[in-house]
C-alpha cells in the first residue's frame, strides 16, 4: 500500500505504521553474520575495546557454527534479526515521507515463538492492538489481505485486529468505529471485480513505492518465504499495480500507469 501511504503523507494525515510482528523468522544467518561484522569493524576503527560488541559476535558465530535446520535461535541472534526488519522498516517509510516517530514496533507475543509454527492468537495479543486502537482512535485502519501467505503470519494479525476491534468498539462502546481496508501485493492482488477502492498510480510514485520495498533488503533477491512465485516482491507489486491499470483502461475507464487495489471490509 506504499502508494496511498505515500499520498495521506503527503496530504498532512496523522499516519501511524504498526509493525505487528518482528518478522525475525524471515531473515537470513548470513544477514546476521554481515551485520555483526560491521559491528566489530565500525568498534575497531573506533576504540577497539567494547566489550559487550565481542561477547556477542562470540556467542552468535559459536551458535551459528553449530545450528543445524529446524533450530530455534537463541535470543540474541533473534534479537539481531528483528532489529534488522525494524532498521529496514523504518528506512522504507522514510522514503514515502515519514521518519522513525511514524513507526510502532507491537511485536505481538504469538510470533515470539522462533519457529515457523506460530502460537495461537491470545488475549495478549488482542490486548496489545486494542490499546494502540485507544490510544490512536483511527479514522482508517488498514490490515494486509494476504491471508494466503505462506507461513500464516497474515491471517493470524488479522485474527488479532479483528478481536482488538470488538473489544473497542463493540457493544457499549462510545468510539466511533474506524473503516477498515485490507490491501494485497505480496502474494497475490485483488482482482478489480472484488476491489472497493482502486487508487491511481503515476509512474514516479510507483517509482518511489518500488524504492521503498528496495529498503527491506533481507527479503530482497531471495526472501525466506517466497511463496510459489519466483519474482521479488518489488516486482511482483509492479506488474500486479500495472496489470490493474491496464484491466481497467481495456474496460473503458480512464488510463493510469498503475492502480492499487482495496476491499472494505
Amino acid at each position: 500500500m506504499g502508494g496511498i501511504l505515500r499520498k495521506f503523507v503527503e496530504n498532512d494525515n496523522d499516519v501511524t505504521v504498526a509493525y505487528m510482528t518482528s518478522g525475525n523468522i524471515a531473515v537470513f544467518d548470513h544477514d546476521v553474520r554481515r551485520y555483526l561484522d560491521f559491528l566489530v569493524r565500525l568498534d575497531d576503527e573506533r576504540t577497539g575495546d567494547t566489550p559487550a560488541i565481542r561477547t556477542l559476535a562470540a556467542t552468535v558465530h559459536a551458535f551459528l557454527a553449530k545450528k543445524q535446520a529446524g533450530d530455534v535461535d537463541i535470543a540474541e541472534v533473534q534479537d539481531i534479526k528483528r532489529i534488522i526488519r525494524e532498521s529496514e522498516a523504518v528506512s522504507g517509510i522514510e522514503v514515502i515521507g515519514m521518519s522513525r516517530d511514524h513507526a510502532r514496533f507491537l511485536n505481538l507475543p504469538f510470533y515470539q515463538t522462533g519457529k515457523v509454527r506460530k502460537d495461537p492468537i491470545g488475549a495478549g495479543d488482542v490486548e496489545i492492538v486494542a490499546d494502540l486502537l485507544r490510544e490512536l482512535q483511527p479514522e482508517l485502519i488498514f490490515v494486509a489481505g494476504d491471508l494466503s501467505d505462506p507461513h500464516g503470519t497474515h491471517r493470524m494479525c488479522k485474527e488479532a485486529i479483528d478481536r482488538a476491534l470488538l473489544d473497542v468498539y463493540g457493544e457499549g462502546s462510545t468510539l466511533t468505529r474506524p473503516q477498515v481496508w485490507l490491501y494485497r501485493g505480496a502474494w497475490q492482488e485483488w482482482p478489480i471485480t472484488e476491489a472497493t477502492v482502486l487508487v491511481p498510480l503515476s509512474q514516479e510514485e510507483l517509482t518511489i513505492k518500488i524504492q521503498a520495498i528496495f529498503k527491506h533488503q533481507s527479503q530482497k533477491d531471495s526472501a525466506p518465504f517466497p511463496g510459489q512465485d519466483a519474482r521479488e516482491f518489488w516486482q511482483r507489486v509492479e506488474q500486479r499495480n500495472k496489470a490493474t491499470a491496464a484491466t481497467l483502461d481495456q474496460l473503458g475507464l480512464a488510463e493510469y500507469f498503475a492502480m492499487e487495489a482495496y476491499v472494505l471490509a
